[in-house]
């Protein structure tokens, strides 16, 4: 008979194995935050960041039924599904992982734009940039060349602007590929 962990003790597990996560990538976050000195570049990051938050997403929902017609409307729906999918996932992970953001817990680390809520694992960005552009590539392939350098952008934002670490950039990652998979064997054309 196996014994199930205290709440309190699994979490404590969780803020350790954070707190060692973080040590491990301060020295990449530094690196890539310092880019946002260069006004510029934190402005570019600022905007794509911000087209990341949907805008770019929300306008290929529109675009995909009046580009390809009807056979633009199912995969625009199943995108749609997904995301709301990813949106509460990734909300409920954050308030119960709880880890603190670049920019509060690691000197050096600016914030290059404001961030959409205080937690920063996983990064739902990310998990939105990279399920929107596998199931808009999977439909439509043609749509590569605008998609994948984009949610490769909205990835990196998220570091060089000090609002997640590479690991919460990679579960996101990694969650926002598993949904747009399930989402096209669960909901097949």
């Amino acid at each position: 008979m196996t014994t199930a962990v205290p709440r309190s003790v699994r979490e404590s597990r969780l803020m350790a194995w954070f707190h060692r996560a973080d040590a491990a990538e301060y020295r990449l976050c530094l690196q890539m935050n310092r880019a946002c000195r260069l006004p510029g570049v934190r402005r570019l990051f600022a905007i794509i960041s911000r087209l990341g938050d949907g805008v770019f997403w929300y306008t290929l929902l529109v675009f995909l039924p009046v580009a390809y017609g009807e056979a633009g409307l199912y995969p625009a729906l199943r995108m749609a599904l997904v995301g709301v999918v990813g949106l509460l996932l990734y909300k409920y992970l954050k308030t119960r992982l709880t880890r603190e953001r670049p920019y509060i817990t690691l000197a050096g680390v600016v914030a290059g734009t404001p961030a959409l809520d205080r937690y920063s694992f996983p990064s739902g960005h990310t998990l939105h940039a990279v399920s929107f552009t596998v199931l808009a590539c999977y439909s439509f392939p043609a749509l590569a060349w605008l998609c994948v350098p984009f949610a490769v952008l909205v990835a990196a934002s998220r570091v060089v602007l000090g609002l997640h670490y590479p690991t919460d950039v990679l579960a996101g990652a990694g969650i926002g590929g598993a949904l747009a998979f399930t989402g096209l064997k669960l909901l097949p054309l």
